[in-house]
């Protein structure tokens, strides 16, 4: 006997309609999954931020090599948090150089480094509710005062038995300082590696018994000369932007046995 056609159709109904029902009831596990990932991106969007900008980065000492930085912190972090001044390397990556504790959204840290061209950021470590932040990198050429002699002459010269003595890092360890002689009509010169430099600055102290004239060349270019009288002291300093090998000559002008002088040189440079 086959089923009725009434109750056929009540059992397919039946069939059709519990399947239905579960699904309302109960989400599918993939539905679940999507509602919680859309929660988490909702949570992270509304995260709060911490800003970190730089505002100043500059050499305020040149003979120290001090190196100083200014920035904000929005919003500002806790009294006394500790806020890094970063130095890239390639090597090594973000390196802490200096550091100060916050008091309010103003940050200044200053520290002694010699010339270089590096890039800097200041950096935050996590405080919640806030995550670790960081200002964007900024380049800086820090240029600073040092020895003539830092890197080795690269050739000197001259006539009538030219001396061009470099004192001893012993006995000068700033590698600044020199001795120039040669004999009476003579000219002594040494060529200095003035490369990443911008300005050079000379002190002579003639101690021969008559005239000398020191002078600065970049080649055949004469940049600058200085006449000096027995027993004088004197300075010869140039901006030398752009002139990667220096030369610094003394030649006697009138003297009865020749050039003497000692000099103390240095070189504003960012190596």
């Amino acid at each position: 006997m086959g089923l009725r056609p009434i109750a056929a159709g009540l059992i397919t109904a039946a069939l059709l309609t519990a399947p239905l029902t579960a699904c309302g009831a109960t989400p599918l596990p993939a539905e679940s999954s999507l509602s919680l990932q859309r929660s988490q991106v909702a949570t992270q969007a509304a995260a709060p931020v911490r800003t970190v900008k730089i505002t100043s980065l500059r050499t305020t000492d040149y003979t120290k090599g001090t190196l100083t930085v200014a920035g904000t912190l929005t919003p500002a972090p806790a009294a006394g948090s500790r806020i890094a001044f970063q130095r890239w390397s390639a090597t090594a990556g973000w390196q802490e150089i200096g550091h100060a504790s916050s008091s309010g959204t103003q940050v200044t840290i200053s520290v002694n480094q010699p010339g270089s061209i590096r890039t800097y950021r200041l950096a935050i470590g996590p405080q919640a509710p806030y995550a670790a932040a960081a200002s964007a990198p900024t380049g800086f050429y820090h240029y600073v005062w040092r020895g003539i002699y830092k890197k080795p002459l690269l050739a000197t010269g001259g006539k009538g038995h030219p001396q061009y003595n470099v004192v001893p890092p012993s006995e000068a360890p700033r590698r600044a300082e020199a001795e120039l002689l040669a004999d009476k009509g003579g000219v002594v010169w040494g060529d200095i590696n003035s490369a990443g430099c911008t300005w050079v600055k000379n002190w002579l102290g003639n101690i021969t018994d008559g005239t000398i004239r020191a002078s600065l060349l970049n080649g055949s270019t004469v940049l600058g000369t200085l006449d000096q009288a027995q027993e004088t002291e004197g300075w010869l300093n140039r901006k030398i932007t752009g002139v990667t090998r220096l030369r610094l000559q003394v030649a006697d002008v009138r003297s009865g046995y020749g050039p003497q002088v000692a000099t103390d040189s240095m070189l504003l440079c960012t190596n």
